[in-house]
This record gives C-alpha cells, sequence and structure tokens, in this order.
C-alpha cells in the first residue's frame, strides 16, 4: 500500500510540475494536423473512436509529438482508472447489498488498485523515457498490460446468472470502459515501443 501511494504521489508530482498538457488554462484551437495526428495514431487501437473522444481535447499539446501522445494516453487512462476505483470502493457501503456482491466489489476493489498502481508506475517511467530507452518502454508496456489484466479480473466475481442485478450492472458498465481505454493505451504505447526499437536496431 505505501508503494501504491508513493507511485500515485510520483505520477501526480510529475504530470503537474514537468507537464503543461493537462492543464485546463484557455489553449489555442487544435490545427487540423494535430488533430489528424490523434485520428491517424488510434488507427492503431481496438477502441478508435473512444481513442480520438477520449485524446482530442489535448491536441493542442500532444501537436503531432508520439512522446506527448504516448504520455496523454497513459495520464487519461490512470484518471479514469482513479474515479472507477473510487465509484467501486463506495458501492461496498450500499444498502442492501448481498454478502456475494460484497465480496465480489472488495475483490473488485483491490484488482482496481493493483491497476491504478501499475498505471502510476507507468507514468513516472514513461517520463524517464529518453531517446530509444528500450528498457524503460519495455517496463511501461508490462505495467499498463498488467493494469488491463487486473481491470479484466475485476469482472470475473461478477460473472454468472446469480449476480445479476443493479451492482453488476454499475460495476461492469465502468470496468468495461476503463478497460478499453486501457486497451488503447497499450496500443499506442505498443506502437510508440515499436516505432523506437526499430529506430535504435542497427540496419
Amino acid at each position: 500500500m505505501r508503494n501504491t501511494s508513493l507511485y500515485i504521489f510520483l505520477a501526480f508530482f510529475y504530470f503537474t510540475n514537468n507537464l503543461s498538457i493537462f492543464t485546463e488554462s484557455a489553449q489555442p484551437i487544435a490545427s487540423n494536423n494535430s488533430t489528424n495526428f490523434i485520428k491517424s495514431s488510434c488507427r492503431s487501437t481496438r477502441y478508435p473512436t473512444l481513442c480520438i473522444k477520449s485524446l482530442s481535447s489535448y491536441a493542442t499539446k500532444i501537436q503531432q509529438n508520439e512522446t506527448q501522445l504516448a504520455q496523454a494516453a497513459i495520464q487519461v487512462t490512470f484518471n479514469v482508472a482513479q474515479s472507477t476505483t473510487t465509484f467501486v470502493s463506495k458501492l461496498a457501503k450500499a444498502k442492501g447489498i448481498k454478502p456475494r456482491e460484497f465480496q465480489a466489489i472488495k475483490d473488485c476493489t483491490n484488482n482496481m488498485a493493483g491497476s491504478l498502481n501499475q498505471l502510476s508506475r507507468s507514468i513516472v517511467e514513461m517520463g524517464r523515457v529518453a531517446g530509444q530507452d528500450l528498457m524503460r518502454m519495455d517496463n511501461v508496456q508490462t505495467w499498463i498490460s498488467t493494469a488491463l489484466t487486473a481491470e479484466n479480473t475485476c469482472l470475473d466475481g461478477f460473472s454468472g446468472d446469480f449476480m445479476n442485478g443493479n451492482i453488476k450492472v454499475a460495476v461492469t458498465r465502468r470496468v468495461i470502459y476503463v478497460s478499453q481505454i486501457t486497451s488503447n493505451a497499450l496500443a499506442l504505447i505498443n506502437r510508440y515501443a515499436a516505432r523506437h526499437k526499430a529506430a535504435a536496431t542497427p540496419s
């Protein structure tokens, strides 16, 4: 738990002190080139429409910069995962919750906390990537993949007809959404890593 809190703090510190990409201050209208860059990049993802929607508001900062795009994708994923974790954990206090639902929520909360930790580590590590830093990029790929696995594992506890109900609907809707966002981030990171690994390979 201490390591999780540390990585979340570092992730927050890095993006609030070293990147202006996520500020909410007035920004110039994104150019067609930057918007088209995001659209083109999102074609490599499993959910391109969602990818474009989640990243389009950062177009003025991303421009046509692959590193900024990769960093934005991870941060967006972290933000969604964080809100989802909070939402799921609060459901454990819902009135009339069944014992099986309570256990499924507890397990899901633990899985989502694990996902959040992996995404936090990815944010910090991605901020340290310089040039063809293959080892750090491998770390980011591994951790985002692990985050996606944790999110999917959360849903396992809600499988079966005996879990049908409002709790299941609320959790699965949220977790499926964050897993799609995470899948897109992983695809963009894999694309980024592949291009840089190719550039680092002697011809």
